[in-house]
Parts: C-alpha cells; structure tokens; sequence
C-alpha cells in the first residue's frame, strides 16, 4: 500500500499538487486545505502521508501531513456515506484534535459547518464518529485535558508507530499510561509504553 511520497513539487492546482519522486514519476495528491496553504515553492521538496482511493470511476491519491490526519481520513472514509472528498473536506475544516474535541463535547452541530454536510447528515455522521473515537476521547475527558492530554496521546502514538509498534496494542497500551499518569510529557509517556511493551515480550 502506498502510505508516504516525497519528492519536489512540479504543479499545484486548486485543491492538489503534482509530486515528482526522485526516479522521475510524478503523483497527483490531493491535499486539505492548510496542507495546501503550506506547500513549499515549485521545485522544493515537499512529503505526505498518503491514502489511495479506489473508486469505480476513478483512483485517487490523498495526502496529509501528519499521520494522524491521514488516520483520521481513513477513519472517515469508514463511515457510511462519507466519500474521500466530504472526508477531506472535514480535515480541511477540522484538524483530528478538533473531530475529538466535538465528539468529547458531543456538538454535532459543528459538522454542518463543513461544505455540503447538512443538519441530518451531520447527526449519522456524528454518531459513527463518536463510537469509533470512543478510545481517543476517553483519554481527553479522563484526564481533565481538553488539548493537552490528546496532543500528548496523539504525538506519543505516532511516535510509536514510525518505531514499527502496531497501532492497535500500543494505543491501548498509551490510553492505560496515560489514565494512570495524565501529567506526562510525550517523551515520559514513550517511554513508560516502551518499558510496558518491552515487558510483556519477555
């Protein structure tokens, strides 16, 4: 599966770019909006997480640039009747702190912010969303934190995925270090899930 691209930036349009890798093959990804906004100038080096949507009638490259948005994007396209373009819509509104933080409040109502997501819409798409995220805005409400904690979680969860730690077991593991202790710091909390994980091998 093709999940990372870098390479220099050949084109831009209005919502992608077109990336050159260094063999000479250039990628068409589409990006959220403040992925966009941030883009380097023509011919620098630019790099994303990437999901690949296949479609009927047509295949598509999304990219991000943090894992977690790029997770999140594949937890949206999950959801029933939310397609690759609402989902990129909801991260080019959202970031995947802000998605925890409506479900953590339970505002629904901030979905139909988003282009095209209308009232009823916004409540189904609310609802899958608060039952997948149920884990994530567990460790926000529990530890006090409405920024804080989640930040420590989701910076702490990427770190321990690019070490090749699977996803599932060490985000568990995270939630449980991070109930016990909701005052690390992302280094202390690596390490504490480090030593946990370590344990449980031997």
């Amino acid at each position: 599966m093709l999940t990372y691209l870098e390479g220099r930036v050949l084109e831009r349009t209005e919502n992608s770019c077109v990336l050159v890798t260094s063999g000479g093959v250039g990628y068409e990804i589409f990006l959220p909006e403040h992925a966009l906004s941030a883009l380097p100038a023509q011919g620098d080096v630019a790099s994303f997480y990437t999901s690949f949507i296949v479609r009927e009638d047509a295949q598509e490259l999304f990219g991000f640039p943090t894992w977690d948005e790029r997770r999140t994007f594949v937890l949206l396209t999950g959801i029933n009747r939310v397609g690759a373009r609402t989902a990129l819509a909801i991260l080019s509104r959202y970031r995947p702190d802000d998605l925890r933080r409506i479900v953590a409040e339970d505002d629904a109502a901030a979905l139909t912010q988003v282009s095209g997501i209308g009232k009823k819409t916004a409540q189904q798409i609310f609802l899958d969303l608060k039952y997948k995220m149920k884990g994530e805005t567990a460790v926000m409400s529990g530890t006090g934190a409405s920024g804080g904690a989640s930040t420590v979680y989701r910076d702490a969860l990427t770190g321990l995925v690019n070490l090749g730690y699977d996803e599932s077991t060490s985000g568990q593991m995270l939630r449980k270090v991070l109930d016990a202790n909701p005052d690390l710091e992302v280094a202390e909390a690596l390490r504490a899930v480090l030593k946990a994980l370590a344990r449980g091998k031997n």
